[in-house]
Protein backbone atom coordinates (compact mmCIF):
# COMPACT_ATOMS: atom_id res chain seq x y z
CA UNK A 1 0.00 0.00 0.00
CA UNK A 2 2.94 2.36 0.46
CA UNK A 3 4.05 2.06 -3.13
CA UNK A 4 4.17 5.04 -5.47
CA UNK A 5 5.53 5.39 -8.97
CA UNK A 6 8.63 7.48 -9.50
CA UNK A 7 9.20 9.62 -12.62
CA UNK A 8 10.37 6.54 -14.52
CA UNK A 9 7.16 4.65 -13.75
CA UNK A 10 8.97 2.33 -11.35
CA UNK A 11 7.41 1.38 -8.03
CA UNK A 12 9.08 2.75 -4.94
CA UNK A 13 8.33 1.91 -1.32
CA UNK A 14 8.03 4.98 0.86
CA UNK A 15 7.32 5.62 4.49
CA UNK A 16 4.43 7.86 5.44
CA UNK A 17 6.87 10.69 6.24
CA UNK A 18 8.48 10.35 2.81
CA UNK A 19 5.06 10.41 1.11
CA UNK A 20 4.04 13.51 3.09
CA UNK A 21 7.34 15.18 2.17
CA UNK A 22 6.68 14.44 -1.52
CA UNK A 23 3.19 15.93 -1.22
CA UNK A 24 4.59 19.06 0.42
CA UNK A 25 7.14 19.38 -2.37
CA UNK A 26 4.38 19.00 -4.95
CA UNK A 27 2.29 21.72 -3.23
CA UNK A 28 5.35 24.01 -3.23
CA UNK A 29 5.77 23.34 -6.96
CA UNK A 30 2.11 24.18 -7.63
CA UNK A 31 2.42 27.41 -5.61
CA UNK A 32 5.46 28.41 -7.64
CA UNK A 33 3.60 27.67 -10.89
CA UNK A 34 0.64 29.73 -9.65
CA UNK A 35 2.92 32.69 -8.82
CA UNK A 36 4.55 32.48 -12.25
CA UNK A 37 1.15 32.39 -13.92
CA UNK A 38 -0.50 35.10 -11.82
CA UNK A 39 2.40 37.53 -12.26
CA UNK A 40 2.80 36.88 -15.97
CA UNK A 41 6.43 35.83 -15.60
CA UNK A 42 8.14 34.16 -18.55
CA UNK A 43 10.46 31.28 -17.75
CA UNK A 44 13.15 29.48 -19.72
CA UNK A 45 12.99 25.87 -20.86
CA UNK A 46 15.46 24.82 -18.18
CA UNK A 47 13.48 26.62 -15.45
CA UNK A 48 10.27 24.99 -16.66
CA UNK A 49 12.00 21.60 -16.73
CA UNK A 50 13.16 22.13 -13.15
CA UNK A 51 9.63 23.09 -12.12
CA UNK A 52 8.14 20.01 -13.78
CA UNK A 53 11.03 17.75 -12.71
CA UNK A 54 11.74 16.59 -16.26
CA UNK A 55 14.64 16.87 -18.71
CA UNK A 56 14.90 20.23 -20.51
CA UNK A 57 14.80 18.51 -23.91
CA UNK A 58 11.43 17.03 -22.94
CA UNK A 59 10.06 20.58 -22.57
CA UNK A 60 11.07 21.73 -26.02
CA UNK A 61 9.95 18.50 -27.70
CA UNK A 62 6.34 18.98 -26.53
CA UNK A 63 5.59 21.68 -29.07
CA UNK A 64 4.32 25.25 -28.97
CA UNK A 65 1.45 24.73 -26.51
CA UNK A 66 0.44 21.92 -24.18
CA UNK A 67 -1.19 21.22 -20.82
CA UNK A 68 0.55 20.54 -17.53
CA UNK A 69 -1.58 19.98 -14.43
CA UNK A 70 -3.71 23.15 -14.07
CA UNK A 71 -1.88 25.22 -16.67
CA UNK A 72 -1.56 25.71 -20.38
CA UNK A 73 2.12 26.06 -21.22
CA UNK A 74 2.81 28.24 -24.26
CA UNK A 75 6.03 28.99 -26.08
CA UNK A 76 6.09 32.79 -26.20
CA UNK A 77 9.35 33.83 -27.84
CA UNK A 78 13.05 33.29 -28.13
CA UNK A 79 15.61 35.60 -26.53
CA UNK A 80 19.04 34.75 -27.85
CA UNK A 81 19.43 31.03 -27.34
CA UNK A 82 16.67 30.85 -24.71
CA UNK A 83 13.07 29.83 -25.38
CA UNK A 84 10.64 31.60 -23.03
CA UNK A 85 7.42 29.98 -21.84
CA UNK A 86 4.25 31.32 -20.24
CA UNK A 87 1.92 29.48 -17.86
CA UNK A 88 -1.78 30.26 -18.07
CA UNK A 89 -4.05 28.90 -15.36
CA UNK A 90 -6.88 26.70 -16.57
CA UNK A 91 -10.10 27.41 -14.75
CA UNK A 92 -11.80 24.62 -12.86
CA UNK A 93 -14.14 22.50 -14.88
CA UNK A 94 -17.51 21.95 -13.21
CA UNK A 95 -18.78 18.43 -13.59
Amino acid sequence: MNELLNNNGEEQNLTRDERVKQLKNMIDTLHIAEDISRNGYLITSSELADLMDINASAVTSRGEEWSWRNWIVSRVRREGNQILWQLERVEKVNE
